[in-house]
């Protein structure tokens, strides 16, 4: 997007457009799949504080990280090799700012049946399943949370898990906006748009949102904003 921007050239090449499929899977899923292991790190930092160090171990955590990574980019290599099967004209007009993997599809004129289906199971297993696993910790958390006696030990443990919830909150929301965009408006425009809300805003909030963890950051903003 910023090479377009800079070069005024919107063009690219069958396999430039094929790896950025690939990549906008990949990075995608593994998003999705490393914020539940995030709420899980936020679940058992509240609810069995006394065994976080035996249970989060280094070893887990780098294979937890390992799993994401290889299951989903499996994934995002098995969904670019469904799409070298398809048929496309020699010149194509994809109606969005990058080679998103449903616009690419619907532009084949080979019978494409199997790809959305691939779709739909693998939004279906890496959207639910996570999203799942993030409403578990996330009630346990909370009824931990209310169990705490001090107003103050209820602030420390809601600031322990507070920027993951508005992160996964900020991610969830702007992604179904962009799923139900899509369903009820046929206006492309208000879809790159709702795409664009969804791969690139969260993404820059996250280093912003995870910063004001820290102290200084925050005693650095106060005065900023004084």
């Amino acid at each position: 997007m910023l090479v377009n921007l800079q070069t005024q050239d919107q063009r690219i090449t069958y396999t430039g457009c094929l790896s950025q499929v690939c990549f906008i899977v990949f990075f995608a899923f593994v998003e999705n799949c490393l914020l539940p292991v995030m709420a899980y790190d936020c679940y058992v930092a509240i609810c069995h504080p006394l065994n976080y160090t035996v249970i989060m171990n280094p070893c887990l955590c780098v294979l937890l990280v390992f799993f994401c990574i290889l299951i989903n980019l499996l994934i995002a290599l098995l969904h670019t090799l469904m799409l070298l099967w398809l048929s496309f004209c020699t010149e194509l007009e994809i109606p969005h700012f990058f080679c998103e993997l449903a616009q690419v599809i619907e532009l084949s004129y080979s019978d494409s049946f199997i790809d959305n289906i691939l779709i739909y199971i693998s939004s279906c297993i890496f959207g639910g399943l996570p999203l799942s696993g993030i409403i578990f910790s996330s009630v346990h958390i909370m009824s931990s949370v209310l169990r705490v006696p001090s107003l103050e030990g209820k602030h420390k443990a809601f600031s322990t898990c507070g920027s993951h919830l508005s992160v996964v909150s900020l991610s969830y929301r702007t992604g179904f906006g962009v799923y139900i965009s899509s369903s009820i408006s046929d206006s492309l425009r208000e879809s790159a748009v709702a795409s664009v809300m969804y791969s690139v805003v969260p993404q820059r909030l996250n280093p912003f949102i995870y910063s004001l963890r820290n102290g200084d950051m925050k005693g650095t903003l106060r005065k900023t904003c004084q």
